[in-house]
């Protein structure tokens, strides 16, 4: 067996989200989601409404989910505030599969069915071999992600301050841009890009990004970005005056000499700062300003007096930093979003878990209770088998604490193993041992065939001993449902040739189910119902995994099931055995089963 090649994977088919949900990507109560299942749903503060949202702009009873005609509409019930989809104020509006849905201060995203009557796009492309319809394309050129930030410095003889040289600037800019956005998910490394960037685009000698906290709602600084001929601790002061103007209309704007602009107050802060040049602007989303971005040139009164330096920003700068700060601010809604939605995840995650435990913990607490009362029956009776018989039960249910404690430990916490020299044979001669009572209780014969030549390997014995006892205990609970006797084969097997070794557990059970053998492996899913706490199998690939192995399923309905929990033969570093330059050969004759 030691050719045994693991089983071909099956494909599993995604298939799209079909419940209609709302999902809460800002506000109080961002990464929640509400599942729309009912005819009518409310939507408020109260606590009677299906959606409800903790959001003091929210009206107690603010709107109307209705389900029509399979899919679902918004009907506003007089609220105060009013109810917006995609930016429009509405009193009735059919939701449709993307629609932004804001009330208040929370900002929600619908997801519903495909729409009926649209063309699967599925029958109309197709992907075809060369053979199918004679195809005579060839590739004549190819270009990498990083390669394409360089497509716009070819050299050709351009003049510099022509339109050509600067569009071509600017696509490199955006390009660049996009590629820095794309790579990464935290927005504090995101926003330390873009500064960087804007430094290499702009002549600009201190600049910085502010965020609006979702929480507040004021502006914070995020990040500070300064030229090195700058001094690198100096206080960057931006004008209220500017930022109020860029956020109250939403407009960047551009400021060579606050003198000499109208639209500042001559005594604004902005003249006491000594900024000749400044350009400010918001970070437009998709759905709201997320933010700004402020970039200036500092002159000294002896600069300006000599006039050092002219003007050296245009409108032309201004128009590339609306561009930068809207890709950036694309970014920061889609990190933040992707944050709330993982959050989300982990909640419902959590919740699952608890559920679970909580319902096996439950079983586990009743087997104890009635123990207990048999205990307390046969104290005040005199009877000791009562006592025996309920301590007995008090007991199993003790290891099964044990058991669940442990589990969860082991696959929750990450862990090297502990990689010592040990003897395979011995770690599962004493899984048999040990479920040999298991064995004669469940009625099942549990037989053991060591490999004699495996010698002293290196791994983790504590470990591979929980996997295969996970995966015996398993195999035994399996054929103890056999119609006939049950039967459980354990054997081991050194395959030098492959630099491999593995422990094979047969059982004669009722087997499983094609469709189910992808599941085995995951967290709380158990055919044994109350019985089992779905974290064994996990458990056992867990620590396989972990030394580099893997768990091979091979099963058929009525004809049992064998799991291989295989793993690389490392041998001792004194082993004389040992080869460094490839698998061991296995020079020994076939052993017969």
């Amino acid at each position: 067996m030691c050719g045994l090649a693991p089983p071909r994977p099956s494909h599993s088919v995604w298939e799209p989200l079909t419940v209609p949900s709302l999902f809460v990507i800002r506000g109080n109560d961002q990464g929640t989601r509400f599942e729309l299942n009912e005819p009518t749903i409310g939507l408020g503060r109260d606590s009677s409404n299906r959606v409800q949202l903790h959001d003091t702009e929210v009206s107690r009873r603010h709107a109307e989910i209705r389900r029509v005609d399979g899919g679902y509409a918004i009907a506003d019930l007089e609220s105060s505030n009013g109810t917006y989809v995609n930016g429009q104020r509405i009193r009735l509006h059919r939701l449709r599969s993307g629609d932004r849905v804001q009330v208040g201060r929370t900002l929600m995203l619908y997801t519903g069915p495909a729409e009926e009557g649209l063309t699967d796009v599925r029958q109309q492309v197709d992907i075809a071999s060369p053979q199918q319809t004679g195809d005579r394309s060839r590739i004549i050129h190819s270009i990498t992600g990083e390669e394409g930030s360089r497509i716009f410095d070819f050299e050709a003889e351009v003049p510099q301050n022509s339109w050509l040289a600067r569009a071509r600037s600017n696509l490199q800019i955006m390009y660049r841009t996009a590629l820095a956005v794309s790579h990464t998910l935290d927005i504090d490394q995101l926003l330390q890009r873009i500064m960087e960037l804007i430094f290499e685009w702009v002549d600009a000698d201190r600049g910085c990004i502010m965020l609006i906290d979702p929480k507040t709602q004021k502006l914070e600084p995020q990040v500070r970005h300064v030229r090195r001929s700058t001094r690198a601790d100096e206080k960057i002061t931006v004008s209220q005056t500017i930022v109020d103007y860029v956020m109250e209309r939403n407009e960047g704007v551009l400021t060579s000499d606050a003198r000499q602009d109208d639209r500042w107050d001559a005594a604004a802060s902005i003249l006491q700062m000594g900024i000749r040049e400044a350009i400010c602007v918001p970070m437009q989303g998709r759905y709201d300003v997320v933010g700004l971005i402020y970039i200036d040139t500092f002159t000294t009164p002896q600069d300006i007096i000599h006039n050092v330096r002219a003007n050296k920003f245009t409108q032309d700068h201004l128009k590339l930093m609306i561009a930068i700060a809207h890709q950036a601010a694309l970014a920061v809604e889609d990190t933040r979003y992707y944050s709330a939605m993982v959050h989300a995840e982990r909640l419902a995650a959590v919740g699952q878990t608890i559920a679970t435990l909580s319902h096996h913990i439950k079983n586990i607490l009743q087997g104890i209770r009635g123990g207990s009362y048999l205990i307390e029956m046969g104290l005040a009776d005199h009877d000791e088998s009562l006592v025996a018989k309920g301590w007995k039960i008090v007991e199993k249910n003790q290891n099964k604490i044990s058991t669940l404690v442990m589990d969860m430990l082991t696959f929750s916490k990450e862990r090297e193993p502990e990689l010592v020299p040990a003897d395979l044979n011995q770690v599962t001669a004493d899984v048999i041992e040990l479920m040999q009572a298991r064995a004669e209780e469940l009625d099942v014969e549990l037989h053991w065939h060591p490999d004699p030549a495996i010698p002293t390997l290196v791994f983790d014995p504590e470990g591979v001993h929980r996997a295969v006892l996970n995966v015996v205990t398993n195999a035994l609970d399996a054929a103890a449902e056999s119609p006939e006797r049950g039967r459980v084969e354990v054997t081991t097997e050194m395959c030098a040739g492959e630099g491999r070794v593995r422990v094979m557990v047969d059982d004669n059970g009722p087997g499983i189910p094609k469709d189910q053998i992808d599941k085995l492996f995951s967290p709380f899913v158990s055919s044994k119902g109350g019985r089992g706490t779905g974290l064994g199998l996990p458990v056992s690939k867990k620590i396989i995994g972990e030394h580099g192995g893997q768990i091979l399923v091979e099963s058929e309905p009525n004809q049992g099931s064998r799991f291989t929990l295989e793993l690389p033969a490392m041998m001792p570093d004194n082993d004389p055995s040992a080869q460094t330059d490839g698998p061991v050969q296995d020079d020994r004759p076939a052993r017969a089963d």
